[in-house]
């Protein structure tokens, strides 16, 4: 089919774009960058110009198109939070989701689907409570995000097309997300959990997520909200120690609490605040992990022997 793909050109996409051309579908790639020569239109991948807040000549190519993934949005980890980066990090996600239904709802043929990413920040910082996709939301920065980013998401629904909220760990791969520099600190003897090292630590190999893409494309039974996690919780101090055997380097040098405030400001909840995720629609509708266990993923991810 054809796919209308926001979000692509980043660590998620980078797995995701060859997996759906790998199945003979064609994507259409909505991106920010202004681009040089048009890609041919018989490109298995084309892309398309979008300003990410509002309608254009994109709009367009909803138009026929089988599905939407929506992943666009301001990376949370590059900059301080400061006031006009949070709300960057809100607005860019909220704008964007909104111009995507809008989209959908001018559409001459409405696509069948609506894959919109969200995270597990939306349920806040849990403690030990494990937390389902029947789970109330939290509060902070990342939840109050969430939330209205969900809501632009589920406006889909009301136009009859199957909506998907992909509420995701932080996913692990070796050139991209938040592993590359936690590897580096453990190469160089100083890697160790943040703060108490107690809170949990959600997560999911990069493949898993892309399969739970392509599952949610072909079957319809995956609806509404789902946690994207492994089925293996694990707290901080658990993933670093986990870490460490995988790299055979001690996991010995804890980040205080207060260092990690001073250096990343509010953006250390991030790593000091956890959700003990529990994939639990995604064990109904039966999906088949390939890697639910946090030693074999990142063995596969860091290429140990």
């Amino acid at each position: 089919m054809k796919i209308v793909c926001t979000g692509g050109t980043g660590f998620l996409g980078a797995g995701l774009i060859p997996a759906l051309t790998a199945q003979g579908h064609t994507v259409v790639l909505l991106t920010r960058r202004q681009m040089g020569k048009p890609s041919p239109p018989d490109a298995k991948v084309r892309t398309v110009f979008w300003n990410g807040c509002d309608g254009g000549a994109w709009a367009g190519e909803i138009d026929e198109a089988g599905a939407v993934i929506n992943f666009a949005g301001e990376p949370l980890d590059q900059k301080r939070w400061t006031p006009a980066q949070k709300t960057l990090i809100r607005e860019s996600r909220v704008n964007a989701t909104r111009a995507i239904v809008t989209a959908i709802a001018g559409a001459s043929r409405r696509p069948a689907v609506l894959i919109n990413a969200s995270a597990v920040g939306y349920y806040g910082d849990t403690g030990d409570a494990p937390v389902t996709e029947k789970s109330p939301p939290g509060g902070g920065l990342l939840a109050e995000t969430c939330i209205r980013w969900e809501a632009e998401a589920w406006a889909a629904e009301k136009l009859g097309v199957r909506t998907v909220v992909l509420r995701a760990g932080p996913a692990l791969g070796e050139k991209g997300g938040f592993l590359p520099k936690m590897v580096l600190a453990f190469r160089l003897y100083s890697g160790g959990p943040f703060g108490s090292g107690r809170q949990w630590f959600p997560w999911v190999h990069r493949d898993d997520f892309v399969s739970v893409v392509l599952h949610t494309l072909a079957d319809s039974s995956y609806s509404g909200p789902i946690n994207v996690a492994a089925p293996e919780a694990v707290t901080n101090r658990q993933f670093c120690t986990a870490l460490g055997k995988v790299l055979r380097r001690p996991c010995w040098l804890p980040v205080p609490e207060a260092v990690l405030k001073v250096a990343l400001g509010e953006m250390a909840s991030m790593v000091l605040e956890g959700q003990y995720v529990i994939p639990a629609r995604l064990q109904e509708l039966g999906f088949p992990f390939r890697y639910p266990d946090l030693v074999p993923a990142l063995m596969d991810v860091l290429r140990h022997p």
